[in-house]
């Protein structure tokens, strides 16, 4: 009996090991835009020539399961998801917490953009994805170039006149350059929604901040003048390691370094794929952008290091300013408390600015990955989205 009673235990502790090194098996974090049929969704993939050359796919979700065969016209939905991300951000979770989905079955024809850069979009009409020159680009141009080009080929595509635009993140920053200097653009968009917003990086904390403490040189020197590798590592080495349920800690620990800590939000069984869809790539001069904006304290144009070339770029000695009071777009935001990247007191300083501020919400438990990927997200962020929008749709204002 005592010999029984010791096989069980060691094959009890045996298989707690295996528990801990064995895989969490979400096959999502081996999936690209694979991800939306996998689910049981439609899945259409469409490719934007921006007019500088660069090649970006479009994801479309033209329904949801149940609507297919409905004759009412759909409202069109345009995501675009944050630094380091893919579209794939947009349905990291399962149908009944991604907003994408959400969406797509509450009758709107939702579209998730791609950022220059990000792993789903390197393509190039003559560069090679290889090359110094194809990774010469900030935000700067996905600004000028990677949104006009989306928003005209959706506009195109389906016929409207304008649509609904979501951003997280970098995916805000984005908006606000956008819609404050192109005012044509700006009239395409009914409301702007802006997710964990990013405008004044002045007090980012966390591994955001680090490269403050770094000299531009030092960041070249360090991850060179092309794609920012660690990113792209910890996308597809992640989804692999962080597939071990003993890593799970270790790449929670990773995301909330970067976001902010709030472990109460987060699902653990699902690191893998956040890890895999939210943290692939960009170039270094991206980085070196937000390194400037975090020292000036101003959302400005890259800045080429001296009067002298700034002026040959902008015929100007220092780099122009995004004015946010530009931005007449009817905007609604979303922040959260324990934001590392969209800090609470950068938000204060954005609040003021924009003209036409239709909606506010601040959640204090929230961090920056939460507004996509958080447990609470359908409650406290998708179903708010669709009352919204629902009452732009009728066209009551709030």
């Amino acid at each position: 009996m005592l010999s029984f009673l010791r096989t069980m235990c060691l094959i009890h502790a045996f298989g707690n090991i295996f528990c801990l090194l064995g895989p969490n098996k979400n096959p999502e974090a081996h999936m690209n835009s694979e991800i939306i049929a996998y689910w049981g969704y439609p899945s259409e993939e469409f490719e934007v020539k921006t007019d500088d050359g660069y090649i970006l796919p479009i994801n479309r979700i033209r329904h949801g399961k149940n609507n297919a065969e409905s004759s009412v016209p759909k409202m069109v939905v345009f995501c675009l998801h944050g630094l380091f991300a893919t579209p794939g951000a947009w349905v990291s979770n399962p149908p009944n917490n991604s907003l994408a989905f959400i969406l797509a079955d509450a009758g709107y024809d939702v579209w998730l953009g791609s950022s220059r850069g990000s792993t789903w979009a390197k393509k190039h009409v003559t560069l090679n994805s290889d090359s110094k020159e194809y990774w010469d680009f900030s935000f700067d141009q996905m600004i000028k170039h990677d949104l006009p080009a989306t928003i005209d080929f959706i506009l195109e595509k389906t016929g409207q006149k304008q649509i609904y635009y979501i951003g997280h993140s970098q995916g805000t920053l984005i908006a606000i350059g956008a819609f404050a200097t192109n005012q044509e653009l700006a009239e395409k968009i009914k409301l702007n929604i802006l997710l964990a917003p990013i405008y004044s990086v002045k007090h980012v904390k966390g591994a955001g901040h680090l490269g403050s403490y770094i000299s531009l040189t030092a960041i070249k020197l360090l991850f060179g003048e092309k794609e920012f590798v660690p990113t792209v590592v910890s996308s597809e080495v992640g989804g692999y390691i962080c597939d071990i349920n003993l890593a799970d800690v270790g790449c929670a620990a990773m995301m909330g370094f970067m976001g902010g800590y709030s472990p109460e939000q987060l699902n653990m069984s699902r690191i893998d794929v956040y890890v895999k869809l939210n943290l692939a790539g960009t170039s270094v001069k991206i980085l070196i952008h937000y390194v400037q904006a975090i020292r000036s304290g101003v959302l400005r144009a890259f800045d080429w290091g001296s009067p002298s070339l700034n002026m040959q770029h902008y015929n100007q000695t220092t780099p122009p300013v995004y004015n946010v009071e530009d931005m007449k777009v009817p905007t609604a935001i979303f922040t959260g408390l324990k934001d590392f990247l969209s800090d609470p007191e950068d938000v204060e300083i954005l609040k003021p600015k924009i003209p036409n501020l239709i909606y506010l919400k601040t959640l204090p438990d929230f961090s920056h990955f939460d507004f996509i990927l958080g447990l609470n997200a359908r409650k406290e962020i998708s179903e708010e989205i669709l009352t919204i929008l629902r009452k732009y749709d009728s066209d009551i204002q709030l």
